[in-house]
């Protein structure tokens, strides 16, 4: 039996008391609507959730997962609104049975990570930390504020955040508009920035990126790859989504002047050229949201996926009704060195034949054990990917 503990909002809505409760009654799952290859197993590891975002997992096992609850929302009646979740699969048995609810009432709490067992938490426009936040979950600390330097606009200002192999903390901020060129009043949009733990030395890492929810590093070279998702509004095709390699710091990845590394933008490409841009590495599908990502550092699954790239594609919105909707799946990217050499399809079947979907993967995470961890914000679940018997 799984056993949920709500902390009670306090004053700023910081959970001050841990008190039992159910698990909310919720519809069964339809695992038997979803397409793996031959020899996996899609399984539920954790359910009743609102909102499931980005996930890390601790050391010893405590899964944190953010959400993109906003205040607003939850003062409209728009749901319990938890703000970060702690899980805990205590029996081993794959399944979560303990369930941790804190921080209700943060600022669209996408982002998490973990350094030196503190809990890092992305809002929109700061990042918080909740100090050694496993040995207080049962009376959490109030968060410490980290930085408040970031713009506070809504869209695309939610986060993905996480550590990178130096202890820099990468923070993505994301264009405050469809297509827009700030770069000449604020060139921290459009941009993946880092800075120490203490949130000192903040910089820009990459710029001309529209909008990353997800990267990773390449466990080989150490060099950071992301996901970006394309501009809308200009037709049904076109642009792709893309994965992106940066090498170096430095890079601008052509946004809003170029997409897809050969499409001049009609509104901002005049002038450019998509030669002075890096290209993507790989170009993915078009609106397809393509969100988190992980290379699969794991050795449950068989050799061909071991060191490939796994993606979350949230799903399409701007579409037309006779173009249909894209997305709604994982995908694998197949690499080769530095090299991305293939695209295809791990898991489909969250998009219906009448163009409605019944679950948006967010973000992946490969489990100590090989297995892998799928987030999905609509059906309020975190599914388990494992192989064999």
């Amino acid at each position: 039996m799984m056993h949920r503990y709500l902390l009670l909002p306090g004053t700023l809505g910081l959970g001050l008391l841990l008190v039992p409760g159910n698990v909310p009654a919720q519809e069964a799952v339809p695992l038997d609507r979803l397409r793996l290859p031959p020899g996996f197993r899609i399984e539920v590891y954790a359910e009743g959730l609102t909102n499931p975002r980005s996930m890390v997992l601790s050391e010893s096992g405590t899964l944190f997962v953010g959400t993109r609850t906003n205040p607003r929302e939850l003062q409209q009646g728009g749901g319990s609104g938890a703000g970060v979740y702690a899980i805990r699969d205590r029996d081993a048995d794959g399944r979560a049975d303990q369930i941790v609810e804190f921080g209700q009432g943060l600022n669209v709490p996408n982002g998490v990570a973990l350094s030196g067992g503190d809990l890092y938490v992305a809002e929109i426009d700061r990042i918080l930390r909740y100090d050694d936040i496993e040995s207080r979950l049962d009376d959490p600390p109030d968060p410490v504020v980290v930085t408040d330097a970031f713009p506070a606009d809504w869209l695309h200002g939610w986060k993905f955040i996480a550590f990178g192999p130096g202890g820099k903390l990468y923070v993505p901020v994301g264009a405050p508009c469809n297509v827009c060129d700030r770069s000449g009043d604020a060139p921290v949009y459009a941009s993946i920035t880092r800075m120490n733990a203490d949130g000192t030395d903040l910089e820009i890492y990459a710029s001309g990126i529209r909008n990353s929810v997800g990267f990773d590093w390449h466990p080989t070279t150490g060099e950071l790859w992301f996901t970006s998702n394309g501009r809308d509004g200009w037709g049904d095709d076109r642009p792709p989504d893309t994965l992106n390699r940066a090498a170096r710091s430095g890079l601008h990845f052509g946004y809003p002047y170029c997409h897809g590394g050969d499409m001049l933008d009609p509104d901002f490409g005049e002038g450019r050229s998509c030669g002075d841009y890096e290209p993507p590495a790989r170009n993915l599908g078009p609106h397809v949201a393509a969100l988190g990502m992980r290379f699969y550092t794991g050795e449950m699954f068989p050799e061909e996926y071991r060191g490939q790239i796994f993606i979350a594609e949230h799903g399409s919105w701007n579409r037309s009704p006779e173009a249909g909707h894209t997305g709604h799946r994982i995908t694998v990217v197949r690499i080769d060195g530095n090299e991305a050499i293939g695209y295809e399809p791990f898991i489909e079947g969250w998009l219906q034949a009448d163009n409605t979907a019944w679950g948006r993967p967010v973000d992946v995470l490969v489990m100590p054990d090989g297995a892998l961890l799928v987030s999905d914000d609509t059906a309020g679940v975190i599914y388990r990917i494992s192989y064999g018997s």
